[in-house]
């Protein structure tokens, strides 16, 4: 048998070279690791600094300086980790980074100084996730930062950074941001803002880490306010609960939350409690956009809840009370943003509505008070009819469906009220109220208002309204008139009219169409009559034997507006004792009236005065021609109630059954047949029939 041969001296097999191959690939892979860590370790990273200044100031197209020391060093996760919560991974050492004294200047066009500057921040990275493309940063923390963030009138603003729509190839995992004591400011030419919150640390509080104090200016107004938050904002863990607490004055608005975010990440979990008051709710526009109708003072609490997703957001405002003037109010209301514009919906109600409470909306309310509400007093003096301009600007930046009802109204004096409930749909910048129901003095008002402020300019609203009343009871609808207490006559009525304007005073001024009003069959004080008649005698009589009722065969009105004119087509009154026709106008335009009344009495009297009763001037200040002292002044101010007061405040009108052979049915009759002056510059109006109602 053979053996085998061999191997010369100085040659190797293979497998040794194979090995020895292995070996020096091992050394070579186990070196490079090795040589790098003791780079890193040994390294000066300050010498780096310029180098990534120049790289950080291109990628965010503004300057970028760490003017500080830049140090590496090595950390443990699990030296600040649970034991419960820590892996294998976490027993490696990952590089911790602290830059000093860093700065982010303003980009171009934006004045100068820093956006952003931070005494020092430090974070660990995760070397694993390298792999995998990813910067993870544990924990990022910042140290005194002091950011100023800016707008610009054009709308620029320092906080967009340039973005060049190119998929990113590396991704950012940010689990948690800690703050520190520090200054943010924001300036806001377009809105007029001008804040700045100092920042600072909280101790010893387990739900807050820091607290903030607010001071600045708001539409020139003065903002001061401070509030706390969590240290640590989870941006991973989205079930961790944020804290959030603020207590802030914008000029007369006073808001408080106490709450926590869920999703701070997208703000898709805010769950607070929200305590608002103010001048008037429609000051908060500027705050969130949202329209408001113009209120007396207010205050409400109730729990606001939001979320913010892709295809929009969505806020409820649920089961808040509180106060609005001397008015109580609940309700539930929500907000959805959408296209073209967001809308508000929801249900509000009150149990005890004081009517003077209504006035902020028309701006029917004193100069005073629109002082205190936050806008100019421009009613003048001796003006009953408001002036104050509707905002149809802001119609159109919402649409609205909202509901209300009142269980219970209240008003001093004249005007009983009981009830009210109201559909207020805002679409497309036009409001409608489809009904606007109110309960009065024993009857009913059903009306429709549209007004439609989608065009542009100051005359922008076109406006259209539909009013009927029904069983409107005369007693109690002038309950401080003393003569009213015996009647127990009814009204009923309709009306309706067309105008444009911006006001109240210049829709009626410019206001046409018509309102008409019945009394029927039903029975009036004696005395009220003998006041209007002013028959002395007989008023003394009264006076000494007492009231009696006295049977109403009718009284009918039914006035022609043309151009804001109010011209009579048909006034009279009819009863067994006496008997009242009427013409004349009432010019909405400058509030002024000029009406003569012209009393018959039926039967012996022992003094009468027949002369012709005027009314004449202003809707303030009425004046009565023939002077009789304090008797006659009470006469013309209850004929003045019934015809300014009743057709104004109830726009009324009916069509009535047939008539009856009696002295009604000859003066509607002898009415009809006598020619009304035409306004200036129009044709004369037709007649039309207005028959006594069985």
């Amino acid at each position: 048998m053979s053996q085998a041969a061999p191997v010369p001296s100085g040659r190797r097999t293979p497998i040794a070279r194979r090995t020895k191959i292995i070996l020096a690939i091992v050394a070579v892979l186990v070196a490079i690791p090795l040589i790098a860590l003791a780079i890193l370790l040994t390294y000066d990273w300050n010498k780096a600094r310029p180098w990534l200044n120049a790289k950080a100031s291109e990628a965010i197209d503004r300057p970028f300086n760490i003017k500080g020391n830049l140090d590496l060093s090595w950390e443990k996760p699990s030296a600040v980790m649970a034991e419960r919560d820590r892996t294998w991974r976490d027993l490696v050492p990952w590089p911790h980074l602290v830059a000093n004294d860093v700065h982010v200047g303003q980009p171009g066009g934006m004045g100068t100084g820093d956006m952003a500057s931070v005494k020092q921040f430090s974070f660990s990275l995760n070397p694993f996730s390298l792999l995998h493309k990813t910067i993870a940063i544990p924990v990022l923390r910042f140290d005194a930062p002091a950011v100023d963030l800016r707008r610009d009138k054009d709308g620029k603003n320092n906080w967009t950074f340039r973005n060049e729509d190119k998929p990113a190839r590396w991704k950012l995992d940010l689990e948690r941001v800690v703050f520190t004591k520090g200054v943010v400011k924001f300036n806001d030419a377009i809105e007029d803002i001008d804040l700045s919150a100092d920042v600072d640390t909280v101790n010893a509080d387990p739900a807050y880490g820091i607290s903030w104090k607010l001071r600045g200016t708001y539409n020139n107004g003065p903002v001061t306010g401070g509030g706390k938050a969590g240290a640590v904002l989870s941006l991973k863990e989205q079930s961790t609960p944020y804290p959030l607490q603020a207590d802030l004055r914008v000029g007369k608005t006073h808001i408080e939350i106490e709450g926590t975010i869920t999703k701070p990440t997208k703000l898709a979990a805010v769950d607070v409690r929200l305590k608002l008051s103010g001048a008037s709710m429609a000051r908060l526009y500027t705050l969130t956009g949202l329209l408001l109708p113009e209120t007396p003072a207010f205050r409400t609490e109730g729990r606001l809840t939001g979320e913010l997703g892709e295809a929009g957001s969505r806020w409820v405002y649920d089961k808040f009370t509180g106060k609005v003037g001397s008015s109580d109010i609940a309700g539930h209301m929500e907000y959805q943003t959408g296209k073209p514009r967001g809308k508000l919906s929801g249900k509000v109600s009150s149990k005890l509505l004081q009517f003077a409470d209504l006035g902020p909306l028309v701006g029917a309310d004193s100069n005073a008070s629109k002082e205190a509400r936050g806008v100019e007093a421009v009613q003048p003096s001796g003006k009953v009819l408001p002036v104050e301009s509707f905002r149809t600007e802001r119609w159109t930046a919402i649409d609205a469906d909202v509901h209300y009802a009142a269980e219970r109204i209240v008003r001093e004096k004249q005007l009983p009220i009981s009830k009210l409930s109201t559909h207020l749909i805002l679409k497309d910048g036009v409001l409608t109220l489809a009904p606007m129901n109110f309960q009065m003095a024993g009857g009913s008002v059903t009306s429709t208002i549209k007004l439609d402020g989608s065009g542009n300019g100051k005359q922008a609203i076109k406006a259209t309204a539909k009013v009927s009343a029904r069983h409107i009871k005369i007693k109690e609808l002038f309950p401080s008139v003393e003569g009213m207490k015996a009647t127990v006559g009814q009204i009923n009525g309709d009306a309706q009219l067309s105008s444009t304007g911006n006001s109240v005073a210049s829709l009626l001024a410019a206001s046409n169409g018509e309102v008409k009003a019945l009394i029927d069959e039903g029975t009036v004080s004696k005395m009220l009559l003998e006041q209007a008649g002013l028959n002395i005698g007989n008023i003394v009589l009264t006076k000494l034997f007492g009231d009696k009722q006295v049977k109403l065969n009718c009284m009918a009105s039914d006035f022609q507006v043309t151009n804001g004119l109010m011209q009579t087509r048909t006034f009279v009154v009819d009863t067994e004792e006496a008997a009242i026709t009427g013409d004349g106008t009432i010019n909405l335009a400058n509030e002024q009236m000029d009406l003569t009344l012209n009393p018959k009495t039926k039967g012996l009297r022992i003094f009468s005065l027949r002369s012709p009763l005027h009314l004449r001037g202003s809707f303030s200040k009425p004046e009565v021609s023939v002077d009789k002292g304090v008797l006659a002044l009470k006469a013309g101010g209850a004929v003045a109630l019934g015809l300014v007061a009743a057709p104004a405040a109830l726009l009324p009108l009916v069509n009535t059954g047939p008539g009856q052979e009696s002295g009604c049915a000859r003066l509607l009759a002898e009415a009809r047949e006598k020619p009304v002056a035409p306004p200036p510059g129009k044709s004369a109006p037709s007649a039309q029939n207005v028959r006594p109602r069985r």
